[in-house]
């Protein structure tokens, strides 16, 4: 068949459907650099506004699926199973996550991705340990997996490489929150590992891109059903993201929240989350006895063995495993500013969202496709929802570079914070599970 991007283009705006040819034509083109990023992205912007229906989701997820090389893991002689979150603000529950399942006897081959829009990116964190690499040959995978159980990794050229593409086109072009590109971009990489069982964490709230419990019941179910008709077991919780999950939002600080949570001294959200996720992966994995995987999964840190892990991952993967050993080696910013309580009360609200776009500003995100990270910057939240404050004590402690960066942190700040005088409870973290 042929066709030109333009009349696609154009069917996707004015609301047709995109039948499977013309959809693997657009994937093949893409990958293969025939198709300009400014023609994709308006393709992308098209799909953001008219959604996607079924029969294009498939097709769609296919050719992303098979636009490279997909993972045969049979040598792998463990049960294999992945996490994936579909995006917060200080959510690193994947980094501690990974190692704890692995010290289990699970295999992880965990593929996650960078910073999109205003939520961190698990490779990102991962690579402000000095020497990480987040790139390594596919031919490697089995070896690693077989050895120390687990790898953590993003899309290379070859695995995947349509939506690693059109992964950072999304974050340079405002078209983020879309059910199909969210899912087709989360399925696709993980139906690449060869998975016997995925677990889903979809996000609620104003620092995710589903603002609403009804639409990431839309997003999780048109996950589980993706896995279903391609035979691996799904299960999605959604949990909250009305707040920054932790005490640190940034990229070389949630490092070291997450060795604190592999040795049992983690924030409790984070280390509830990240305990209960682990444990509904090694049911996934073939645990019968969900309180027989509770125990293995506390078993794993209170013993150090997820912890061994973890170093044993940073090393193998040419990372300094001192850093974990010692966090102080990890660099800081040059300067804090405190965001004082301005009243005395409890704490309503701290908002996800403008502490995230607060994050990208300061340097922390990318606020386009070529920005650099600067994995020193960020935030340790004092308070949050539920939280007794007295007026002039610290809110949050921002670390900065420049004094630039953080008068336009601060000027979408100012509404992150709500006091009250009646008291409040925190949110509850798990809203519900679809699977």
């Amino acid at each position: 068949m042929s066709y030109t991007m333009t009349e696609l283009i154009g069917l996707k705006r004015d609301g047709g459907e995109l039948d499977a040819d013309a959809i693997e034509w657009i994937i093949s083109e893409f990958t293969a650099d025939r198709v300009p990023d400014y023609q994709m992205s308006s393709l992308l912007m098209a799909i953001l506004l008219n959604g996607m229906s079924a029969a294009e989701l498939a097709p769609w997820t296919e050719a992303m699926l098979h636009s490279g090389e997909v993972l045969h893991l049979d040598a792998v002689l463990k049960p294999k199973v992945d996490k994936h979150s579909t995006g917060g603000v200080g959510d690193k529950i994947s980094i501690p996550l990974a190692p704890i399942v692995a010290a289990c006897g699970v295999a992880v081959p965990m593929m996650s991705g960078r910073g999109l829009g205003h939520t961190g990116g698990t490779l990102d964190k991962l690579e402000s340990i000095p020497g990480f690499t987040t790139q390594i040959p596919p031919e490697d995978f089995v070896d690693q997996l077989n050895d120390i159980g687990v790898v953590m990794v993003g899309q290379t050229e070859a695995l995947v490489p349509a939506d690693r593409r059109i992964y950072s086109l999304r974050d340079a072009s405002g078209t983020v929150p879309s059910v199909p590109l969210i899912s087709s971009s989360i399925m696709s990489k993980k139906l690449a590992e060869d998975l016997d069982g995925l677990l889903l964490d979809v996000k609620v709230g104003s620092g995710a891109f589903m603002k609403t419990k009804a639409e990431a019941e839309i997003l999780a179910r048109t996950m589980v059903g993706i896995g279903a008709s391609h035979g691996t077991p799904v299960t999605a919780m959604l949990t909250d993201m009305s707040q920054p999950l932790g005490a640190t939002v940034g990229n070389s600080n949630e490092i070291i929240e997450s060795i604190a949570v592999l040795r049992g001294e983690g924030p409790p959200d984070v280390t509830e989350l990240t305990l209960t996720f682990a444990t509904e992966m090694l049911v996934l994995a073939g645990y019968e006895n969900r309180d027989d995987a509770h125990h293995a999964v506390h078993h794993a840190v209170s013993s150090g063995d997820a912890l061994d892990v973890m170093m044993a991952l940073t090393a193998r993967q040419g990372g300094d495993a001192r850093y974990l050993e010692n966090p102080a080696l990890f660099e800081r910013a040059p300067h804090e500013h405190v965001i004082p309580a301005t009243r005395s009360g409890f704490v309503h609200r701290c908002d996800a969202l403008s502490l995230g776009v607060a994050g990208v500003r300061l340097g922390a995100g990318r606020a386009t496709k070529s920005s650099v990270i600067d994995p020193t910057v960020g935030f340790t939240i004092e308070m949050k929802v539920g939280d007794r404050v007295a007026e002039g004590e610290p809110l949050a402690r921002v670390a900065y570079r420049d004094q630039g960066s953080l008068e336009s942190a601060l000027s979408v700040l100012q509404e992150t914070w709500e006091i009250a005088d009646e008291p409040c409870e925190a949110p509850e973290l798990i809203m519900g599970v679809i699977s």
